[in-house]
C-alpha cells in the first residue's frame, strides 16, 4: 500500500470528540492493547493530526512525531498500527515469526509474506481465519517489521499444505510511510538498511541473565519472558505474554535509559566476564570513544538534527569494539540523555529536548573542539576491496554471489561543487558520497541559515548545480531549500552509472541498472511460453542460465539472440514466470526491484 510515494491531499487536526472516536475505535479494534500503552501510544495531552490521501487512506500521526494508525478505507472499518505503533506496543496483534532474519529482505522488498517462510511453533500452527490483522517479527527482535491481512484461514492453510500466500501486507518498516515521519527512527541496532536481524541489546539480556534461559536462534526467544511464537499462536494475555510485553518495553530504543548492547551473540564468556569488570571510568571512555568515532565516520552535517535512540542505534552502536557488552547503566552516566547532556556541556555537541517525544536531540557538533580535532578515527575498507577479498576467500560460493552499486559521475551542472572542495569531477560516486560532498561544499561556505539550522541559503554555485536549467524561464530561482532535499536533488542532477560484482572484477556500466524483463505469453494452440532477456546486466551467462532452467522447471528452453539488439533470449516452455523470477533472486542474487515481470496471458 505504501510501496510508492503518495501524497496527502489534506493536513488537520482533529477535535477533541474525533479524538475520542478514534481511541474508542482502536480499544475496540485491539483487545489486547491496555489503557497505558494506549496512552503512549496516543497521548491524552498531545495533539493528533489526521492526513488524507488520494487513494482515501487516513493516516493519524503524533504532531511532531510518527504516524501511528493508518485507516485503509477512511470509514474505521479497516484501521491498523503503523510500526511506529508496534515498537510501542509489539503484543498488540498477534504475530507471524520469520524462519530467519534473511527472510525480512522480502518483506523490507515489498512482498506478501509466504507460507514457506513462515517458523512453524512446536505446539503447532495457530488458529486464525481470513482477514484478521497480524503482525511479522524476526526471532531474537520483539519488535515487529511489518503488518497485515492473513489470506486465508488457518484451517485452509493447512489443507493447502502451507504453501502459497500467509499475509497481504499493508505497511512495513522502510516504505513510504516509514519514511515520511518527520525523525523517524528504528527501534534496536537489529533493524538495517535492508534486513532485520536479532536485536544485540535483547540477546544480551539473555545472555547475562540468570543463566537457566537458552536462546535457539533458529526457533526466536525460548526464555521466561515468554515465547512470542506462544503469544502469537494464542492471542491471549498469558503471564508469559505480559513478562515478555514488559521486556520489550524495557529493552525498546525508545526507552533508552536501560538499554543493554552486545556486538556478537557469540561473544565468550571471557569478553562477557571481561566487560564486567570494567569501572565506570572505563565505561565512560568507552562511550565517548564510540561517540567521537560517530562523529568522525558515519554522522554527516545532513543527518542532523537528529533524535538520541537513531544517533545510539544507527550510529554511537555499530562503532563499539567487537566482542563487548556495552551497559550504558554501568557508566557514571547511566542514562543515554544524561550523558549527551554531559558531553554538551563540554562544548562537543548541542543537543536540545522534544517536548513531544520526551527525548534528547543532537543538532550540532562542533567540529573544531580539542577533543573532535584531536582523536584519530579506525580507518574502514574500501566497500569493493572488502567484497572483493571476501570473494576470493570462497570462490566456489562466489559465482552466484552478485553485488550492484549505483554510482554517479559530476555533470556539467555541478562540477563546479565537486572542485570546490578538492574532489575529481571525473570519477564515479556513490549516492552517500555524491551527498557528503555537497554538505562539505555548504559547511566550507557557512551556507546554513543562522535562523533555521534545518534551511541550506543558495549561493550562485549551489544555486546552478540544483537549479539551472530545471527552472522555467520568466520563473525565479530560488534562495533557499530544506536540507533534506539537498542530496536527492543534487544527485538528480548527476550522470548516473552502476558498477556490476559477480565473482571478479567489477563492471563499470553508464546509465541506469536495467531490469530482466520476464514475460508469458500465449502462443499458437493455447500454449504458454515464458521470456526471459536482459540477464546479462546482472553478468548471467544465457547459455548457462538456459541449462539450468531446463533442469530446475523440467521443461524445455532454448536459447537466441535478440534481433537488432545486443543480447540474448531464453524460451522457457510453459508459464514459469513466478518460478523463474524467484529462482534469479534466490540462486543469482538479482534484487526484486530489478525484475519485471509481465504476464500477456491474463490479457483478453
Amino acid at each position: 500500500m505504501f510501496k510508492k510515494a503518495v501524497e496527502a491531499k489534506s493536513h488537520q487536526r482533529l477535535s477533541g470528540a474525533d479524538r475520542k472516536k478514534l481511541r474508542r475505535t482502536v480499544q475496540n479494534k485491539f483487545i489486547l492493547l491496555t489503557d497505558d500503552l494506549l496512552d503512549t501510544i496516543l497521548p491524552p495531552k498531545v495533539e493528533i493530526t489526521v492526513s488524507k490521501f488520494q487513494n482515501r487512506v487516513l493516516v493519524y500521526s503524533i504532531e511532531g512525531g510518527c504516524p501511528m494508525f493508518f485507516d485503509i478505507d477512511g470509514r474505521g472499518n479497516e484501521i491498523l498500527p503503523t510500526v511506529f505503533a508496534l515498537w510501542e506496543a509489539p503484543e498488540m496483534l498477534p504475530s507471524f515469526m520469520l524462519k530467519g532474519g534473511e527472510v525480512s529482505r522480502y518483506v523490507l522488498g515489498g512482498a506478501d509474506l509466504m507460507f514457506p517462510g513462515i517458523l512453524i511453533p512446536a505446539e503447532g500452527f495457530p488458529s486464525f481465519a481470513a482477514g484478521e490483522i497480524w503482525s511479522v517479527k524476526v526471532p531474537g527482535n520483539l519488535a515487529p517489521i511489518a503488518v497485515g491481512f492473513t489470506t486465508m484461514s488457518s484451517a485452509d492453510a493447512l489443507k493447502a499444505g502451507l504453501r502459497g500466500k500467509a499475509l497481504r501486507i499493508t505497511h512495513y518498516y522502510r516504505d513510504y510511510l516509514w519514511a515520511s515521519a518527520e525523525g523517524h527512527y528504528v527501534p534496536n541496532a537489529g533493524f538495517m538498511e535492508d534486513v532485520v536481524m536479532e536485536d544485540p541489546s535483547y540477546l544480551a539480556h539473555l545472555a547475562l541473565g540468570s543463566g537457566e534461559d537458552t536462546l535457539d536462534p533458529s526457533a526466536g526467544p525460548q526464555t521466561s519472558g515468554g515465547n512470542e511464537e506462544d503469544e502469537s499462536a494464542l492471542g491471549t494475555a498469558s503471564t508469559s505474554a505480559t513478562d515478555a510485553k514488559n521486556n520489550t518495553e524495557e529493552h525498546m530504543v525508545g526507552s533508552m535509559d536501560a538499554l543493554n548492547l552486545a556486538d556478537d551473540v557469540s561473544a565468550s564468556d571471557t569478553n562477557t566476564d571481561k566487560q564486567n569488570t570494567l569501572s565506570p571510568e572505563e565505561v565512560d571512555a568507552l562511550l565517548d570513544q564510540c561517540l567521537l568515532q560517530a562523529l568522525h565516520t558515519t554522522l554527516k552535517e545532513k543527518d542532523l538534527p537528529i533524535p538520541g535512540s537513531t544517533l545510539w542505534a544507527n550510529h554511537v552502536l555499530p562503532c563499539r569494539p567487537s566482542g563487548l557488552i556495552l551497559d550504558i547503566k554501568k557508566s557514571s552516566h547511566k542514562k543515554l540523555a544524561k550523558w549527551l547532556q554531559t558531553k554538551a556541556s563540554a562544548g562537543m555537541i548541542s543537543v536540545k529536548e522534544d517536548k513531544h517525544k520526551k527525548e534528547i536531540v543532537l543538532i550540532e557538533v562542533n567540529r573544531n573542539h580539542p577533543d573532535y580535532k584531536s582523536f584519530k578515527p579506525e580507518k574502514k575498507k574500501a566497500e569493493i576491496a572488502e567484497s572483493s577479498t571476501g570473494r576470493s576467500t570462497t570462490q566456489a560460493q562466489s559465482d552466484k554471489m552478485l553485488e550492484i552499486i549505483e554510482v554517479y559521475k559530476p555533470s556539467i551542472h555541478n562540477s563546479a561543487i565537486f572542485a570546490s572542495v578538492g574532489e575529481d569531477k571525473g570519477n564515479l560516486y556513490t549516492a552517500s558520497e555524491a551527498s557528503d560532498v555537497v554538505f562539505r561544499y555548504i559547511e566550507k561556505e557557512n551556507l546554513v541559515k543562522p535562523t533555521n539550522r534545518a534551511m541550506v541559503v543558495l549561493d550562485p554555485i549551489l544555486c546552478d548545480a540544483l537549479f539551472k536549467g530545471a527552472i522555467k524561464k520568466g520563473s525565479a530561482y530560488p534562495s533557499e531549500i530544506h536540507k533534506k532535499d539537498v542530496a536527492s536533488t543534487f544527485i538528480a542532477r548527476m550522470q548516473p552509472n552502476h558498477v556490476v560484482i559477480r565473482g571478479g572484477e567489477p563492471v563499470v556500466r553508464k546509465g541506469a541498472v536495467k531490469p530482466v524483463q520476464i514475460m508469458t505469453e500465449r502462443r499458437q494452440g493455447n500454449k504458454k511460453v515464458t521470456k526471459v532477456s536482459g540477464m546479462e546486466t546482472f553478468l548471467i551467462d544465457p547459455d548457462s542460465f538456459g541449462s539450468e532452467l531446463q533442469k530446475k522447471m523440467a521443461c524445455s528452453t532454448s536459447v537466441a539472440e535478440l534481433p537488432g539488439k545486443k543480447g540474448y533470449e531464453i524460451l522457457i516452455q510453459g508459464g514459469v514466470i513466478d518460478d523463474v523470477a524467484r529462482y534469479m533472486v534466490e540462486h543469482y542474487g538479482v534484487p526484486k526491484r530489478y525484475i519485471e515481470v509481465l504476464d500477456k496471458t491474463s490479457r483478453k
